[in-house]
């Protein structure tokens, strides 16, 4: 009974932890496309990246010298609400007029507290589990699911309360990090460890583990998760405003897709849960290389997918496609790239070497890749949004809905043609990260050294 109590404490940990992320991840683009940030969104998700690098290491040493794991996650819960809630209520203060500069500052502080209390949690719960006499392997995995569960709740909320293409997304993910902040101080106690002389801060930020990349298959192993980790925060970024901007064809406004784009998306969440029950197989039937280039292969279908799709039916179909794939794309590098440093580095290098696979992906991949989707986006796509919709006569109701029956003739030809030609430069911006994809997955099979298939692979449920 004791042992039930800890784990719905954590299942409720979890669940926080997550829902924090999913009220904003997925819609922040949404809410920035429609009022005139369309061509800087690329910085809010690089921003998470390159905090990535530093800020959970940093915690990290926090946590292991000076304040107990539970409490180093409430404070920065507390500092990442209090500055995600200010920069929804400053968003909504200001209006059409929200200025990129104070919106984006109170954003990245924010964001800088929040990515470190990830690896926190895992800490809180580690920690937990092993001083219950638990089996972290076995126990673990049904509790952080709650986390996925938490991220597609406030997915949904966030969707149905009609927050997407507004501020209170953030105001709602501030809420939720300021009520972990008080509730990770009811957590069990994690010991601070007693560690004699300095910090090695090059070694508490993982860059010992670089020393692999003398090595020519572990090189190529980080090359490679740098170039898959470009295509992780592509469709978080641009698949809901790429959704949204449906809204401007008259016969797709009131779509599904484009009313509810939220819980469309949240189809990959929902796949990538599921996913993760089907590795072990894979990993056993076809191997490390061949699993992590069926992901490869799944990122060209995720975008792939999107440029062929419309929100109508059967188009819609394809964007259904796409969610699913995504749970492919995803966990299958993840947990198999995991899997692959774990094997092949010694025991004395593993946890570094994990750091850096984490550091490749999240951290610079990630980054460059946003930044670098978010150029393509500029140079190909002409955006619509609030700002700019009245010059070509858009008019909307008092619920906010393009009013269609009140638009002049004339309006509606300039409307057509603004959304078809942006419509078409969406279609090659999703065509453009395909073929990169596609690059990567077939640079990948050709250089990347073939694993056994038979190789020691055990995953324990």
């Amino acid at each position: 009974m004791k042992n039930r109590s800890l784990q719905v404490r954590l299942i409720i940990m979890n669940f926080l932890e997550f829902a924090v992320w999913g009220a904003y991840l997925t819609s922040m683009g949404r809410y920035l496309g429609a009022h005139g940030f369309g061509s800087q969104i690329g910085w809010f998700y690089s921003i998470q990246g390159i905090v990535s690098l530093f800020m959970p290491a940093l915690m990290g040493i926090v946590a292991d010298r000076w304040l107990p794991a539970q409490k180093a996650l409430s404070l920065c819960h507390g500092l990442a609400g209090i500055f995600m809630a200010a920069a929804g209520i400053y968003a909504f203060s200001a209006g059409a007029d929200v200025a990129f500069g104070p919106l984006f500052s109170l954003y990245t502080i924010s964001v800088a507290f929040f990515m470190p209390t990830i690896a926190l949690t895992n800490s809180v719960a580690f920690n937990a589990l092993v001083k219950a006499g638990m089996d972290t392997v076995k126990d673990f995995p049904p509790i952080r699911v709650f986390g996925t569960v938490g991220f597609i709740a406030t997915m949904w909320v966030v969707d149905l309360v009609g927050a997407m293409d507004t501020p209170a997304q953030f105001v709602i993910s501030g809420g939720l990090s300021l009520i972990l902040a008080v509730y990770s101080l009811t957590l069990p106690n994690c010991e601070i460890k007693k560690v004699e002389g300095n910090v090695d801060l090059v070694e508490a930020l993982g860059l010992k583990a670089f020393t692999l990349f003398k090595q020519k298959k572990m090189a190529l192993f980080f090359i490679f998760s740098m170039l898959l980790g470009m295509c992780l925060q592509v469709t978080n970024g641009f698949a809901n405003p790429f959704l949204g901007s449906f809204e401007y064809f008259s016969n797709w406004t009131n779509t599904f897709g484009v009313q509810h784009s939220g819980i469309l998306i949240s189809i990959s969440q929902i796949c990538e849960a599921l996913c993760i029950l089907a590795i072990p197989f894979f990993l056993k039937r076809f191997g490390i290389k061949n699993v992590m280039l069926m992901a490869m292969f799944a990122w060209v279908f995720r975008f792939g997918f999107f440029g062929a799709g419309n929100p109508g039916f059967p188009g819609v179909l394809l964007f259904v496609l796409s969610c699913i794939v995504y749970g492919f794309a995803f966990d299958f590098f993840n947990i198999s790239g995991a899997l692959y440093v774990d094997q092949e580095t010694d025991e004395a290098q593993r946890s570094s070497a994990q750091g850096l696979f984490m550091v490749m992906t999240n951290g610079l991949g990630a980054t460059i890749g946003t930044l670098a989707a978010q150029r393509i986006v500029n140079l190909t796509v002409p955006l619509i949004d609030k700002t700019n919709e009245g010059a070509l006569g858009v008019i909307r109701d008092a619920q906010g809905q393009i009013d269609w029956a009140n638009i002049p003739s004339d309006a509606l030809l300039k409307i057509q043609e603004a959304a078809g030609q942006m419509w078409a430069g969406w279609q090659e911006a999703w065509y453009i990260f395909a073929g990169f994809a596609l690059v990567v997955s077939i640079a990948f099979w050709i250089f990347f050294p073939k694993t056994p298939v038979s190789k020691d692979i055990e995953i324990k449920h």
